[in-house]
Formats: C-alpha cells, structure tokens, sequence
C-alpha cells in the first residue's frame, strides 16, 4: 500500500560544525607550558625512557600527540617527585590537548599551590575551565589575574572566547575592540562577532547580509596569515549559510587536499574503503588540519541537497575515531545520518549530547522531530517539559507550534487539526505576499529581486509542505482518502510543482481504489524522470504503478515495468540486496490474495522472496507474513479450500525461510526502555511458528 511521506522528514537537519567558528582560545597559552616544564626538573622522566634520553623522547611523544602515553609516564613520575614542577607542568598540558579538562584543572589547581606568583598557571587554568564549559568560573578566574602582566593580551582573548560561547555579543564586542586592530586574531574575532550577529544567535533577528561583511574578513585573515584550515573552512561555513554551495565545497576541497597530501598517516577514506583502521585520536595535527569541520560541513551540504548517500559516504571518509572520541558534531550528524538502521543508538547519542552540553544547536529540535516521527510521543513530551529552558533558545516560535500540534494529535486530534490549520493559514498568506513580490519584480523587470523574491518562496513553500502533510496524516491515519485528496486539491494552488505533494496525491488517488488513472498521471512522471537507474525510485511507487497498470488492464505496462526493473538488478552489485522486485511481486500478490485470489497471491508472495538469502528483509518479511496469516485466518473459518500441493508449497517454503531467517531481525530495537528479544525476534522463529499452524490447519 502506499505510504504518506513522513511530515517531519525535511524539519531534520543536519549539524554544521559550529565549533570551527567559536571564537579561537589562546592556544599561544598552553604552549608555554612546555617551556616552563623544562630545566632542572629533568631528572624526574628516568625509569621506562632509556638513560639520557628522557627530555627527547617525552618531548617526542608530546609533539607526536601521544597524549595517553605521555600522561602514562608523567603521572608515574609525579606520583615519585610529587614536587616536581616540570612533571605537573607538562602532565597538565598533556591532559589539556587530550580533552581531559577535569584532570587538566586539578593539576592546574597543585601547580597554582606550589608557584602563586606564575600567573600563566591562573590563565592555563581559566583556560581548561572554558574549555569544560564552566563559563562563570572561568570569568572569575581571569580575574584573579594580576592586571598589567604581560599575559594581558591572551587574558582579553580569552574573555572574549567565554563571552561569545555564551552569545554575549555586546561584551565581547567590547573586549575585542581593546585588542590590537590589525592583527589577524582581531580581524578572525571580529568575523565571528559577524556571523553570530548575521546568525541571529545573540536574540536579535538574523542579518543575512552581515554574512558576507563575516567572509570578507576571514578572507582578510587568511591573505595576511597565508593558508590557515580553520580560516578556511569558516569562508566555507559563510558560504554554506549563503547557499553557495558551489563555492563552500570548493573551499572544503582545497581543506581536505592539503589535509591528506600533509598528513597521510590520519588515515582519510580508510573507512570508505571497508579496511579496519585504528583510532587515529584527537590529536594536535587533527584540529589544525580542520579536516573534521570539512567532512562535517560536506556532508551538511550533501545532505541539505538530498543526496544522503553522498552525505553518509563524506562522514565515512573522515579520519577515524572510536565514537567516544568522537566531537559533538560529529556524533550529531553520525547519529541522524544512521538513524533508520540504528534508531536505538541514534537515540542515545542524542539523548547523550542532549544532557552534555555544549551540543550542536539542530540537537533539541531533531530529537523531538525523531521521536515524533517514530510516534514516541510521550518521549518527545518529557525530552520538551525537561528542557523548557532550551524552548526559547533553539526552537522557533514556528517549530515549536508545529511540534506543539504534532505531540497531541494522540490525544486530542481535533485540537491538533486545529493549531495545523492555524500554521497553514499563515504559511498560505506567506506564499500570497511572496506571489506578488515575484509580479512586482517581473513588472519592474528586476532581475535580482525576482530571484531573491523565488528563493524566499521557495524557502516558505518548504516550511509549509510539512505542515500541510502533517495535517493531511490525521485523516490519512482514519483512512479518510476523500478528506485527504480535498486538503491536497485546496493546496494545489501553491504546492502543484512539489515532488513530495504529487507522490502524496498519487498515494491518495491509489488507496481509494477507484481512481487508478488518477494514479498512474502522477505515478508516471516520478518514474520516467528515473528512466536510466529505475530502482533509485522507491520500490513502493513502482509497486503501486504496477499495481494500477494491472487494475486498468494494461498488463503489458506493468510486465514491461518490472522486466525494466529485474534487468537493473541483474546488473547491480550481486553482494548487494536489492527489493524493488521483491516488494512489486509482493504488493501483487497481496493485491491477489485481498481479492480473494489465494492460489494465485501466495504463489507470487513465495516466488517474489526467491533467493531467499538476497530477497528476505525485516521488510519483506513483515509484508510477506502478513499474507500467510490472512490465508490462514481464512482457512480457519472454512472460507476456501486450499489444494493439496498448495498447501505443501507453503509448509517447503516456510521450512526454507525457517532454515535461513535466522540471522533477519524482525525488529529494531529503537525505545531506550524496550529491549527486543532476540530470541523470537527473528523470521526464522516466526517461520517455525506459522509453519505450526498450517500443519494444525491441514490435520
């Protein structure tokens, strides 16, 4: 049967790595905690480094990014010369660039006990503090800072960092303003200030043009620094919030060409290639070479142009990482990107970022629309009540009435189709206005303002359609078709040129069973268009297509329909399971058997799943056994009488799908607090199941 295209599927997006743009802390700072870990503390590092060697080889392993190793040896050496400035200096460097903020703040903490007077321990210590999240404290120790020191410069920078990680945008305004003009700190801190005031993030409302004023001093940036990763990838990161695609991924190859040409032992595409790679960690190397950020924002853009497997194929390609040291962008977009065959883990991962903080900003809003669109409502309401605080920041006044509607349809429908038809009315008087921008632009026969006018309604005409089948799925839930096709038909003015309208016209048109024609006018078009790679289609509109060529008696169309389609999975990847030919022999067989045509049905259900190990899908099985339990819902009440040899077919088929199902779930696992039973939960068990009844049936 036809499927309403879920109403929440566009709302999800995908992270962009914000923290590429965050303001750049002093990292000048840590750097000299090396220098003032070396001395006449040298002695301490003798034991498992050979004799004379030490100071070399800690000092190899710090620039190497050997963190764990070098923590390893160094706390070994605290724990014998617990005074040793040198060990504690450098232990706590390591913590730092290995992530370990906590560790890195304790030992902070006993370097300020033992040198009061080193005002660099207070501003390293400030520093971890920001860089853990913990914004207040980190104020409060920039300023037990000696003032008039000659950190005076990093301390300034790094207020600004803690000021703008919190949108206070003034502030840091005004602390970026004390910090010397020209050089190329100041003007990067100065484009960021741009983009989050272009952003809207501060509160204020977006300035979209402040966007290109963000570009053009990144671009300054970089011409008085030369190349610079992070600098290039924000002039990416502008372009991307522009929609200038082309460009932004111009800018994320040239970051990804230089990451790979100078740095070939961080292993980029390893994963692609199916090879099992080592963890190549959070090193210093990795951050400097942006190549996180740029797979990140790649697959951003992949995804935002609908071509999800080039999206997950750009996450793949990044440089690999075990999942807990993965960053909260990449964990975000890891998890949405894997979310229809992971659902459980992809809830977790957010759930986890969720109560982590700091998180990509799509976070809230995509966990609600998930949840909502796997119909967890009651997870979606207690995500919504616990985190009220976060309502105002990350949703929009929009979204949230959009998710208010959607969260109650369970309970109060009537209500529900009410705040919809709210939403639509003012998305339809949205799209009037932006009707007649677009005449007075073609009257003034202004170029730029009628394609400034098309993008916006373009953009207002995406937000719409969700809502507008957001509340079609209420009636389409009570199998009111004709309520349905009359939203559809009252929408048409705007939505007719909409791929997702037609598909869901073609649906409504389908399931009423009497306007088959209808169907096949909208059908048609969606699979012509894919007339050189007929199985990117969705298998379920060929099937209906098929189906509907049938109920018209145009045989010929759907046997020629699915030759094209066999003929294309012949020549696929014979590694590869394929179903569009499985689910049209399926839907076909189906279509037969609720015509009260079992003989003939069941025989098409059993061939569609031929070969077994290629054909047999959590899916397919879910459809395929549905008709075995109808038929013998049917025999059991005396309805039909079934042949002998048909009746034998069924039990050899079951035996067979018995013998290779065990391995085919039957369920995903995708609610936290409902564990699958791995036991039963698989064809092969159900197999044996229905197997049982049928041989009761024929006794």
């Amino acid at each position: 049967r036809g499927v309403a295209a879920d109403a929440n599927e566009p709302a999800g997006t995908m992270a962009r790595p914000m923290t590429g743009m965050a303001m750049p802390p002093p990292q000048t700072g840590m750097r000299t905690a090396v220098g003032t870990s070396a001395g006449a503390g040298g002695a301490f590092l003798a034991g498992t480094i050979r004799e004379g060697r030490y100071t070399e080889q800690i000092y190899g392993m710090v620039r190497d990014g050997k963190w764990s190793v070098a923590i390893e040896v160094l706390s070994a050496k605290l724990l014998e010369f617990p005074s040793s400035r040198s060990a504690a200096s450098l232990l706590a460097y390591c913590y730092y660039h290995s992530g370990d903020y906590q560790n890195a703040l304790q030992t902070y903490e006993r370097l300020m006990r033992m040198c009061p007077e080193a005002q660099e321990y207070k501003l390293y210590y400030a520093q971890s503090l920001y860089k853990a999240g913990l914004y207040e404290p980190a104020t409060k120790a920039c300023q037990n800072i000696d003032e008039g020191s000659e950190l005076e410069g990093r301390v300034l920078m790094l207020q600004a960092a803690i000021s703008y990680d919190q949108d206070e945008l003034l502030e840091t305004k005004a602390l970026v303003e004390q910090c010397p003009p020209d050089e190329a700190a100041t003007i990067v801190n100065e484009a960021c200030i741009l983009y989050k005031e272009a952003m809207g993030v501060d509160g204020g409302a977006p300035q979209p043009e402040k966007l290109e004023q963000a570009r053009l001093h990144f671009v300054e940036a970089m011409n008085t620094t030369g190349f610079c990763a992070e600098t290039a990838y924000a002039i990416a990161l502008c372009y991307y919030n522009q929609r200038q695609y082309g460009p932004a991924l111009k800018h994320i190859a040239e970051i990804i060409e230089k990451g790979v040409r100078e740095h070939p032992e961080l292993s980029v595409g390893s994963q692609a290639e199916g090879i099992d790679v080592r963890s190549v960690g959070n090193s210093t190397v990795l951050k400097e070479t942006a190549l996180v950020e740029a797979f990140n924002l790649k697959a951003a853009i992949e995804y935002t142009m609908r071509d999800f497997e080039a999206a997950v194929e750009a996450l793949s390609d990044m440089p690999p990482r075990a999942d807990e040291e993965l960053d909260p962008v990449s964990l975000h977009n890891t998890a949405l990107m894997r979310m229809e065959l992971e659902p459980e883990a992809g809830f977790r991962k957010l759930n986890f970022l969720l109560s982590n903080p700091p998180f990509p900003p799509e976070t809230f809003a995509n966990l609600l629309l998930l949840y909502a669109k796997h119909h967890y409502y009651d997870l979606a309401a207690d995500v919504l009540a616990e985190n009220a605080h976060l309502t105002y920041k990350f949703l929009s006044p929009e979204l949230y009435e959009f998710l208010d509607a959607t969260l109650g349809v369970q309970t109060a429908p009537e209500e529900a189709y009410r705040k919809f038809d709210d939403l639509s009315k003012r998305h339809i008087d949205t799209l009037r206005a932006l009707t007649k921008s677009i005449q007075d632009a073609r009257l003034q026969k202004d170029n730029e303002a009628i394609k400034a006018s098309l993008k916006s309604y373009d953009e207002a005409l995406e937000r719409y359609v969700p809502v507008l089948m957001a509340q079609a799925k209420i009636y389409w839930d009570r199998e009111h078709y004709p309520m349905v096709e009359k939203l559809f038909r009252q929408s048409a003015e705007f939505c007719s040129e909409h791929e997702l309208w037609k598909l869901n016209v073609a649906h409504v048109f389908f399931l009423q069973e009497t306007k088959f024609r209808e169907a096949i006018r909208y059908y048609e078009p969606v699979v012509k268009r894919a007339a050189d790679a007929i199985t990117s289609v969705p298998a379920i509109v060929l099937a209906n297509l098929c189906v509907s060529y049938i109920m018209t008696s145009q045989n010929e169309d759907a046997e020629e329909l699915m030759r094209r389609v066999e003929r294309e999975e012949e020549e696929a990847d014979p590694e590869k399971q394929c179903f569009h030919l499985c689910i049209i022999n399926l839907v076909i067989g189906t279509l037969y058997c609720a015509k009260g045509n079992f003989e003939f049905g069941i025989g098409r259900v059993m061939k569609s799943l031929e070969p077994y190990p290629k054909k047999l899908g959590t899916d397919t099985w879910f459809y395929a056994k549905r008709v075995f339990l109808a038929l013998a819902e049917t025999l059991a009440k005396h309805m039909i009488m079934l042949k002998d040899s048909t009746l034998h077919d069924i039990l050899e088929f079951l035996g067979a799908i018995e013998a290779c199902g065990k391995s085919v779930p039957t369920k995903v696992q995708d609610h936290p607090d409902r564990p699958v039973d791995v036991a039963t939960a698989n064809v092969s068990f159900e197999a044996r199941q229905i197997k049982q009844l049928y041989v009761k049936l024929r006794q």
